[in-house]
């Protein structure tokens, strides 16, 4: 794999905070929501924020 520059690692780091805040928020959502519907979707963008993050790490190893 190549090398990453510094600005690269800049916007990864910048990338993986922006999944986690938004990670963080969505399950907090999920937890205050009553109705299911709307309870199921912020889990899912929750999960879906996860994964992106995950993803984005992968480039750091």
């Amino acid at each position: 794999m190549n090398e990453l520059s510094e600005l690269d690692l800049q916007n990864l780091r910048h990338l993986i905070g922006g999944f986690d805040t938004t990670h963080c928020k969505m399950t907090a959502y999920a937890q205050e929501a009553g109705d299911p519907a709307v309870k199921q979707f912020f889990q899912k963008s929750a999960q879906s924020a996860m994964q992106c993050k995950q993803q984005l790490m992968t480039f750091l190893q």
